[in-house]
């Protein structure tokens, strides 16, 4: 973000502080999907949810020597959490990771757009009741025409407003969706997306339709779904 252009609440979504706790907020949502399914132990998740952390400086620092930045950050969480980092990033390859922590990004950009324009909404249908009786001059083609009233112009801009959030609404249930496919084999092992502990998501939204060269289906931010050659487990999150 170019910080003279950007507002300040918008702008820490997109610091690189924030893009690795959202990397963070993934790893640790995937350790207890894991969990969920017997796969990683309940001593080794409460370790990793107790000192799993991060430093900016220190990936960087890391990154300069591995020129991975995803290799760069387990690391630096590794050397938080200790043994039990072993589990982290367990059947994950990096895009599934950045992927669903960039859709968490985009997701709370968009509640913030979204809040932004509902404040404005309300604005304009206030003062659009206010200057209901403000006589101004209509235009066509340039030039003056039927009288209308601000309040009307007002009320365009009102309803205009109210699609433009609508809009914005679908736009950020398409991006709410996160996959995890493992390396390099995206039949072999599982799909999911983070959970609504880590994203804070509605526990009622709907499903995607998967793509028709999968039959695993795509699942959104609200639960962990894992899908595998032989069997499917939601989590009761979802």
């Amino acid at each position: 973000m170019i910080e003279r252009y950007t507002l300040p609440e918008m702008g820490a979504i997109w610091t690189d502080e924030a893009r690795m706790q959202a990397w963070l907020d993934v790893e640790i949502a995937a350790v207890r999907a894991w969990n969920r399914l017997g796969k990683i132990p309940d001593d080794a998740v409460r370790e990793i949810e107790a000192k799993a952390a991060f430093d900016v400086a220190r990936v960087n620092e890391i990154e300069a020597t591995t020129n991975h930045d995803v290799i760069a950050f387990l690391t630096n969480v590794a050397e938080y959490v200790g043994d039990a980092s072993k589990y982290v990033h367990y059947g994950m390859t990096s895009s599934d990771m950045l992927d669903t922590a960039l859709a968490l990004q985009i997701r709370r950009a968009g509640r913030l757009l979204e809040r932004d324009l509902v404040a404005l909404g309300e604005v304009l249908q206030r003062r659009a009741f206010e200057f209901r009786d403000a006589v101004e001059v209509g235009r066509t083609h340039g030039i003056h025409a039927e009288p209308i009233t601000f309040g009307l112009k007002l009320l365009v801009w009102y309803e205009e407003t109210g699609r433009n959030i609508a809009r914005l609404e679908r736009a950020i249930e398409e991006t709410r969706v996160g996959k995890m496919t493992a390396p390099s084999a995206p039949r072999r092992t599982s799909t999911a997306a983070s959970s609504a502990s880590s994203c804070g998501s509605s526990a009622s939204r709907r499903q995607r339709r998967p793509p028709r060269s999968s039959s695993a289906p795509p699942t959104c931010l609200s639960g962990w779904t894992y899908t595998t050659r032989n069997s499917s487990r939601r989590s009761s999150s979802s």
